[in-house]
């Protein structure tokens, strides 16, 4: 289940919202790369993880981190009210597209230093693995399309 939702928020979604947003309404394929990626991979992913770090902080404590100490949960909680506030934030880009640099930035940051720690731990387990990989893909995407996007 892990992987699917990884899959789904980290490439699939935002590549079809990609294609389909082309397809019908045309538009800067770079733009449109930044506007979702930000959006599914950043947005949703960071707020979903978020929701379930506040609701069910074991799950992140014991299965990414492979932490089983009660107290982890305190930490796992406050990690989820950030991923929250920039998921919220990312996921608004649509609303608000003027975010939408900001957004990109600070989550691609978030995701690549997230991965860089990730890639710091010897003995990783599939979960973190995978975390560790998409964190560096989306940030390198986003970071990417930001770039290359840089509007004036």
């Amino acid at each position: 289940m892990y992987l699917a939702a990884v899959l789904a928020l980290s490439a699939i979604l935002p590549i079809a919202s990609i294609a389909v947003e082309l397809t019908f309404r045309g538009g800067d394929p770079i733009f449109l790369t930044a506007k979702w990626f930000v959006f599914w991979a950043i947005g949703l992913r960071l707020l979903s993880a978020g929701l379930r770090q506040v609701t069910q902080p074991s799950f992140t404590a014991e299965t990414i981190f492979k932490i089983s100490e009660p107290a982890a949960r305190k930490l796992v909680s406050e990690i989820g009210f950030g991923n929250i506030s920039m998921g919220l934030v990312a996921t608004l880009t649509l609303a608000f597209p003027n975010w939408l640099v900001p957004a990109g930035l600070t989550g691609s940051l978030y995701l690549a230093l997230a991965g860089v720690m990730h890639a710091m731990e010897r003995h990783r387990g599939r979960e973190e693995s995978i975390a560790m990989v998409s964190d560096f893909f989306i940030a390198a995407v986003v970071f990417g399309a930001l770039g290359l996007y840089a509007p004036t």
